[in-house]
């Protein structure tokens, strides 16, 4: 990895060259908030954002996406060409870089998914650096930061950037598309500064240093009961979450049944279908149960295998739950319940 500086108001010119590349796609204002959308021009991109409504994820697994046609007469497969232009994704937050990463295992391990590969292969990454929202609480989980997943990060620093290139392709962009400088060690301190003040930013975080051990001890803990009565079963944890991977797979067919084509759609372990199986049975019938097992999974069973936890702590769960349900709140009422427990046993 290796440094430059970027005056901001050349910034355009890295988008505009980009943009003759690439499909560029970036946070753009949607009403109140902010969504990734393809970019009509520089004056679109948004880097002020404090989050999106959706994640990264859409543009590597869409809420909705082919994967093949195929006919109904000869049985067979007409298409299954992967939709995976040429892409930078430009202004994404550590966290959302992190929760990339977190996909990576699952979609590009022993038997990665094509769909997933040919876009996340075909698509360069640009970072960008922000201050932590009253939802936040990414540094719980060490992902207020990256050092990697990324081609270039831009770090704002007031009239310039501090960009680090992770990449080859991120180099070549820069040296082909804006004009950059050598970074100093007044740069060098002056990145440092607003590192310091964004991690000071922070209210104190959640101790997550014995939260295994807390939800094997757990398991069986009323606070699961009392967040199955708040729970509405609606899936928007999942659906604005950057790091939630279920999906169904569907056949559609075409009016004329001639055809028709699969289709893979988000999914979520909160829906009450989601655990049913054949003759009536399901396995979380209640909300509790799907609350729960939502937590173990990200906070247990994806460590287990990963030695990371599967949230980044984006705090988009949080904005999105009618109920008023997010992990910090959970995480405490696990910790408070241990405490009375262990008081009342002595």
């Amino acid at each position: 990895m290796f440094f430059r500086m970027i005056d901001k108001d050349r910034l355009p010119d890295l988008v505009r060259g980009l943009a003759a590349e690439f499909e560029v796609v970036g946070p753009v204002a949607k009403g109140d908030s902010f969504v990734y959308a393809e970019l009509e021009g520089p004056g679109d991109l948004r880097l002020d954002f404090d989050s999106t409504l959706l994640p990264p994820k859409e543009w590597f697994m869409p809420p909705r996406e082919r994967i093949m046609r195929f006919a109904t007469a000869d049985n067979e497969v007409v298409d299954c060409e992967v939709d995976a232009p040429p892409r930078v994704l430009f202004g994404v937050h550590p966290c959302d870089v992190n929760g990339l990463q977190l996909m990576d295992n699952v979609f590009l391990g022993d038997r990665p998914d094509p769909y997933y590969k040919a876009r996340r292969e075909n698509t360069l990454i640009v970072g960008v650096n922000c201050q932590p929202s009253d939802t936040c609480f990414c540094n719980a989980w060490g992902t207020d930061e990256t050092h990697w997943g990324f081609d270039i990060f831009l770090s704002d620093l007031g009239p310039d950037y501090f960009v680090s290139v992770r990449s080859v392709k991120g180099a070549e962009l820069i040296d082909r598309h804006v004009e950059s400088r050598e970074i100093t060690h007044q740069d060098t301190r002056r990145f440092q500064e607003v590192t310091a003040r964004f991690k000071a930013s922070f209210p104190e975080p959640l101790d997550t240093s014995q939260l295994p051990l807390l939800l094997d001890a757990k398991f069986d803990s009323p606070v699961w009961d009392e967040l199955g009565e708040r729970c509405l079963s609606c899936g928007a944890c999942s659906m604005v979450c950057p790091t939630c991977y279920c999906f169904d797979v569907k056949d559609v067919l075409d009016p004329d049944h001639a055809g028709g084509e699969r289709v893979r759609v988000w999914d979520s372990c909160m829906f009450r279908d989601f655990a049913a199986v054949a003759h009536g049975a399901n396995f979380r019938e209640s909300r509790s149960s799907r609350v729960k097992y939502r937590y173990y999974h990200k906070q247990w069973g994806y460590l287990s295998k990963f030695e990371r936890v599967l949230c980044v702590g984006c705090g988009r769960c949080t904005r999105a739950c009618l109920a008023g349900i997010n992990p910090p709140e959970v995480i405490a009422a696990l910790q408070g319940a241990m405490s009375r427990e262990e008081v009342a046993a002595e």
